[in-house]
Formats: structure tokens, sequence, C-alpha cells
């Protein structure tokens, strides 16, 4: 992946649709049950290690890792992880039908989920405000990813970013973009992009999707413009990670200070 600045484009990106967003959160009592799943792909593992570990605070919600928290799956050890999402599908126990087959190892159903399509937009515009950490190990994500309900090949991904604690200082290093996963139809088109500022201070970045173009952009301004897009139901994931053994002070954690969501078209 190369590296780019944030400024590199210098276009502004354009203002949210003139109406309420189909998705609003604040996140000011935690996160709402009839917006968020509070578990990271639980049909891939069990119910106590899918379990997002959150908290409210006066400036939002902080996902944490606590120094208790399980791996996500025994297989993947050691990585946790606490994460929202806007809905959940599986196949039945022992398939492997799910939202996001992102490994190749054999990844089967252990817990089936209902099919809960919360907020999934097939094209849509998401601005997400959040402070990323610098607690050793960790990375803050946000993805919009496919539902898969409706066949196995809509599985694309944007992501719209991903902040590992290490690549964070005066300035920051994020990567971005679309990952194809199991579909065809996309091509992977990932990418670093050098952010002019500490991350850990709130920030906002914005993904529009649909008719074939994808835009991701950070603090107002575009830092991809990809010339592809699904055309089918996205998930929005919101994600802290621990990866590799633990150490340091617990919890570690991040905050989602705020999140918008309109489905378009």
């Amino acid at each position: 992946m190369s590296a780019v600045t944030a400024a590199t484009t210098g276009d502004p990106l354009p203002a949210p649709p003139d109406r309420a967003p189909d998705l609003a959160d604040d996140f000011a009592t935690g996160p709402r049950s009839e917006l968020w799943v509070g578990h990271y792909l639980p049909h891939w593992t069990t119910p106590d290690r899918s379990a997002a570990r959150t908290g409210p605070t006066e400036d939002g919600l902080r996902l944490r890792i606590d120094e208790d928290q399980p791996d996500w799956r025994p297989e993947d050890a050691p990585m946790r992880v606490s994460n929202l999402a806007t809905g959940t599908f599986s196949g039945p126990l022992g398939s492997t039908r799910g939202t996001h087959r992102h490994r190749d190892d054999g990844l089967t159903v252990r817990t089936p989920t209902p099919t809960r399509l919360l907020w999934a937009p097939s094209a849509g515009r998401v601005d997400l405000t959040v402070s990323a950490t610098r607690d050793a190990g960790c990375m803050l994500a946000g993805w919009l990813v496919g539902t898969e309900h409706g066949g196995e090949q809509d599985s694309g991904e944007v992501c719209v970013f991903e902040i590992d604690a290490s690549a964070i200082g005066t300035h920051t290093v994020a990567r971005t973009g679309l990952k194809a996963h199991h579909d065809p139809r996309l091509v992977t088109d990932m990418t670093e992009v050098v952010l002019p500022f500490d991350a850990t201070r709130p920030h906002t970045w914005t993904a529009i999707w649909g008719a074939g173009r994808t835009l991701i952009g950070c603090e107002g301004t575009v830092v991809r413009r990809i010339e592809q897009a699904s055309a089918y139901p996205l998930f929005l994931m919101l994600d802290l990670f621990e990866i590799g053994p633990p150490g340091g002070s617990y919890p570690k954690s991040a905050l989602l200070h705020r999140v918008r969501g309109w489905t378009l078209g």
C-alpha cells in the first residue's frame, strides 16, 4: 500500500442530505438496542467471546478491551475485540454461511443468529466521529461489510478506516479503501493515508457509496475516490481490537462520539 496525505485531493466532501439521518446515535445512554448489536460476528464464535465491552461517558461511548476479556475465537488467539454492528446474519449451525467470511481457515457457524437488518443500505452515506487509542497492540476500525444474507458473493467491504495505536503521533497513518473479499465483481483497493493530526482527538470519517463509486473522507476532505461500489446491503461495524499477547494497563479503550447514516437511492 502506498502512502498519501489527507490533503492531496484538496476536494471538500459533498454536504450531507438535507434531512434527518436514518441512523443517528450520540451514545448518551450507551448503544441503543434498536440500532446496534453489541457482538463481533457472533455466528462464528460463542456469545461470551463475541460480546462487546462498553461504557457510556459524557463524550460518547467507550469501546473497551478488559483484562479478563476472552479471545474472539481460540483459533485466532491472541485477539480480543469489542464491536458494534447494525445487524446480523448467519446460516444454520455448522454451515459456512454468514456475514464477513474474512478468514480462509474454515469459519463455521457456532452460534446461529437471526437475520436482523437494523441499518443495511445498498447505497448510502455515513459520518463517524471517533477518537482512536494509543493503547499498545490496539486498532480502531470502521467498516461497511456485505450482509451476505442475499448471496455469498455479496461480501465486499468499504474499509472507512483502520488506525493502529502504533501509527499515531503528531501525524497519524490510517488504512482505508475497498476490500473485495469473496465478491468477484470488486477489486481490492487499499492504501494508507497520512492524517495531519493526532487521531486520539475527536475527528470525523465519511463514506459515501453507490452508483459504482465510493468516496472516503476525513474531516470534510476527500481522501479516496474509488470507481467501484457494491450494490447490495452493507452492515456498519465499529471495532476496537487488541491483537497480540495481553500487556500493559487495562482497560484499553477508544471513543465513539457520534454516528450519522443516510440510506440513498
